[in-house]
């Protein structure tokens, strides 16, 4: 895993920035599915374009197993942005996309035989969530049997780096991308199954995380702003795994946007009130995401071992939840 994370975040032999549209997200793409394909997995791209100038992106698509048999989705974005604050892409997303790699490749080994684990490497999820809705729709208009045969979708989306790993499920309250409320799908299964395979696998000290309730969503539930969003919309169960740290006050309250504690991370951080010194003056407020400190000459300087250590525990994790992965009977 550390080596697919170093050929797509670390310059000179690795890509590095990877905005939306452009010749790296191309040569990141074209990376993602030679890698796949050399596993193994039957590959594909599936090309298409978003914004008013028409920008080319997209997803690349590995199945392990053809036919009709029920489907499980292990998902991440590959696009980055904010190259100019500095930012190289390294846990948002190219720690997803490295351990959706090594995941595809252990799992080779020993393939599960009753159901169909499928990659997705998503493009241009930094401007709008471009790859997860053209998917989605695509499925919707022209292949609605196989948007009904996926039984689950898992998103790696910002993995390590964090604090703490958590994983969430969909809002109890629709996400605006619903045609109906009756479609929507809220259920939190997949996400506890994760956290129990977490728990036996990496213990209490570890394991998954289940973000408290705050002001704007329930215990355990997340927001519409990441590649699992249209796939709850078209009625399929969600898990999305981040590492940040929702104990924190961040700069609008307890919502996981503030990543670390890290003193280097803010202009000045309280221990005591797990907050900014001062809230008015504070600039940083702990953020990782889509600055100057995601790449990982700085993240290791700043947390040496933290990434690897995340990236291997999510590694196995999600190898053991595919080989023993079971709907629930209703």
């Amino acid at each position: 895993v550390t080596d697919y994370h170093l050929q797509l975040v670390q310059p000179p032999k690795g890509i590095g920035a990877r905005e939306a549209g452009s010749a790296e997200e191309k040569a990141t793409a074209t990376f993602i599915f030679d890698t796949l394909s050399e596993i193994g997995y039957r590959t594909r791209k599936q090309v298409f374009t978003f914004g008013e100038a028409e920008q080319v992106s997209s997803n690349i698509i590995a199945d392990s197993n053809g036919g009709d048999k029920p489907a499980i989705i292990l998902a991440a974005h590959y696009d980055s942005t904010a190259a100019e604050q500095g930012s190289l892409g390294a846990t948002d997303n190219g720690a997803g996309v490295a351990a959706m790699l090594a995941i595809a490749e252990n799992l080779m080994q020993k393939l599960p035989s009753t159901y169909n684990v499928r990659f997705i490497a998503f493009g241009a999820e930094e401007v709008g969530l471009q790859g997860s809705r053209y998917y989605v729709q695509q499925l919707k208009e022209r292949h609605p049997e196989q948007l009904k045969n996926i039984v689950a979708m898992i998103n790696f989306d910002t993995i390590a780096g964090g604090d703490f790993v958590y994983v969430h499920s969909a809002n109890t309250q629709p996400y605006d991308c619903a045609d109906s409320n009756s479609i929507y799908n809220s259920e939190s299964w997949v996400r506890d199954q994760l956290l129990k395979t977490s728990t036996k696998l990496l213990g209490a000290q570890d394991q998954y995380n289940i973000h408290p309730a705050n002001n704007e969503f329930a215990e355990g539930v997340t927001g519409p702003w990441s590649d699992h969003a249209p796939f709850a919309c078209q009625g399929i169960p969600v898990a999305y795994v981040e590492s940040t740290n929702f104990t924190i006050n961040g700069v609008d309250g307890y919502d996981g946007y503030s990543q670390s504690t890290h003193p280097a991370l803010w202009d000045c951080f309280d221990s005591a009130t797990l907050s900014a010194c001062n809230r008015d003056k504070e600039e940083k407020w702990g953020n990782i995401w889509h600055t100057k400190h995601d790449k990982l000459s700085e993240l290791e300087v700043l947390f040496p071992g933290r990434i690897q250590q995340q990236l291997e525990q999510n590694v196995k994790v999600l190898v053991e939840f595919l080989l023993t992965f079971q709907v629930p009977s209703n």
